[in-house]
């Protein structure tokens, strides 16, 4: 099993960077003690040549299990895109001890904890934003990133020290990075844009086929 990993550096328990995201924390501690409730660590070998970068973990999902996108059904279309591709093996059963293990893959987010209503603000993406800087730079065979809506798209021009305006976000679009590496761009994987038919199942397929395609260049 593929453990979630937390880096040198990351976020911990008490994190107090974001006084709004730490007071949430709080009261869903009292509702909900058996939740984990704290900075989600991420998800995958940091060796892996793909990295996933979510929006932040969601109240009933990652914030309850303490895996990115487990428990909601963001990630039954992440985790069910990534089995079919061959990113991960095992069986995905919304838990974090399901057995499931990804491979040359890894999964992280922009904002460590929970955000009110799924809205992390400027301000706190700013602040989390040294721990995505040192997730990437660790990651050192690092290859191409997947950027799960705009939100996490802004976060990785930041984390890499790049203008908003040198890459725009759209569904299925592909930057070329410096140092050989490579953005592509979703839209979030959420029930509201799935429902809608922003964005469909063979969609958010055909953008992974894109990501895959670019390891191998």
């Amino acid at each position: 099993m593929t453990a979630c990993a937390p880096l040198a550096g990351m976020p911990g328990r008490d994190c107090p960077l974001c006084p709004r995201l730490a007071a949430f924390r709080e009261e869903n501690r009292a509702r909900h003690p058996d939740w984990h409730n704290a900075p989600v660590s991420s998800f995958g070998p940091i060796g892996a040549r793909l990295l996933i970068v979510g929006l932040g973990p969601g109240l009933r999902g990652a914030n309850a299990t303490g895996r990115p996108f487990t428990g909601d059904w963001a990630g039954d279309l992440l985790y069910g895109t990534l089995l079919a591709k061959g990113c991960a093996r095992g069986q995905y059963d919304e838990r974090p001890d399901d057995g499931l293990e990804l491979i040359d893959c890894r999964i992280t987010n922009a904002v460590r904890c929970v955000p009110p209503a799924n809205r992390p603000t400027g301000a706190e993406g700013a602040a989390c934003r040294p721990f995505l800087t040192a997730e990437i730079a660790a990651m050192t065979g690092l290859r191409t990133i997947i950027a799960i809506g705009g939100f996490a798209h802004d976060a990785i021009l930041a984390a890499l020290g790049l203008r908003r305006t040198s890459a725009a976000f759209g569904h299925g679009a592909i930057h070329r990075l410096a140092g050989g590496r490579t953005l592509v761009d979703s839209y979030h994987c959420s029930r509201l844009n799935t429902n809608t038919g922003r964005l469909t199942e063979a969609m958010f397929h055909e953008m992974f086929d894109k990501a895959l395609a670019t390891l191998g260049e």
